[in-house]
């Protein structure tokens, strides 16, 4: 096909169906990480023209954090279910249990940091040579520096200043015992990119991701779920409130944003409007400048 004649949707999917099929061919063992949120549903749509009619090449696995948002949880099930691919689930209240790793305690305690411990437990136990996420370069800094090939150590870390080339579109997959590769098909897109194709394609999503009254309690002007998760005290403000996410991450850092919107084209009109990112309503990015490249020199996805 004449590249030329592609639109832009196009061209994105193409060249994310090619690297689900590099990915395939070069890896003995991947998984897919899908936790039910938009950008690993776009995955799994990606996937599911790239591969059938046979079978996916490899599993999806989700590390559920147990704080996670239950109409995400139930959209995971229903989507694997319905596709009839394998759903792989590792939590990470048994990492804590078994003394491998320490919630956090406070107010808003988060579980996105210990995580890792579950995830690479789970690479670990399954031999995963690669494990291909949803992550965008357009979402925060510290993924604007990853390449679609992303190596991890034996300890599942990552060093921005060792990364392969990547020119014309060639990944290198090679790696030594114990080494671990992250996968990103649609680095390129934004998440405008996203949202169009998700109208265009007519892909289903949880109902989080539009508008609806929920429970919300303030914090750093932005508002939060009210969920068993948190602490709420006498001074805290609990209003009914119409919101969405833009985001699905944990309860305890994941805000919602004060919308309308409850249909995918007055999102994208939002989203085409906005000058904040996705991820300026994640709390645990706030922490400090370096908070998500902190985490993904652990191991975090």
């Amino acid at each position: 096909m004449n590249r030329s004649r592609l639109t832009h949707l196009e061209q994105l999917e193409a060249e994310s169906i090619y690297i689900l099929r590099e990915t395939a061919s070069q890896f003995e063992k991947p998984a897919l990480l899908f936790s039910g949120g938009k950008d690993s549903i776009t995955l799994v749509h990606l996937a599911l023209k790239a591969f059938r009619p046979g079978k996916f090449p490899f599993p999806l696995v989700h590390i559920d954090t147990g704080h996670n948002f239950q109409e995400a949880l139930d959209f995971r099930d229903e989507l694997a279910n319905k596709i009839g691919e394998k759903l792989i689930v590792r939590y990470v209240q048994d990492s804590i249990d078994q003394g491998k790793a320490v919630e956090e305690k406070g107010k808003f305690p988060s579980r996105n940091g210990i995580q890792t411990v579950t995830l690479l437990d789970t690479i670990a136990e399954f031999k995963f040579d690669a494990c291909i996420g949803g992550a965008r370069r357009d979402e925060e800094k510290a993924r604007a520096k990853e390449r679609v090939f992303s190596v991890r150590d034996e300890f599942g870390q990552w060093d921005p200043k060792l990364q392969r080339p990547e020119l014309w579109n060639i990944y290198n997959g090679k790696i030594s015992p114990g080494e671990n590769v992250r996968v990103f098909p649609i680095s390129n897109w934004t998440e405008l990119d996203v949202w169009e194709y998700i109208r265009k394609e007519n892909i289903a999503l949880p109902s989080l991701y539009f508008s609806h009254t929920r429970k919300i309690i303030y914090r750093e002007n932005l508002l939060f779920p009210v969920s068993e998760f948190i602490t709420i005290d006498a001074n805290d403000r609990v209003e009914d409130k119409v919101v969405r996410f833009r985001t699905v991450g944990d309860m305890t850092c994941t805000a919602a944003v004060d919308s309308q919107a409850d249909n995918i084209d007055d999102i994208i009109l939002e989203i085409q409007a906005t000058r904040t990112t996705e991820r300026g309503s994640r709390l645990d990015d706030k922490r400090s400048e370096a908070a998500m490249e902190d985490r993904k020199r652990g191991g975090y996805f």
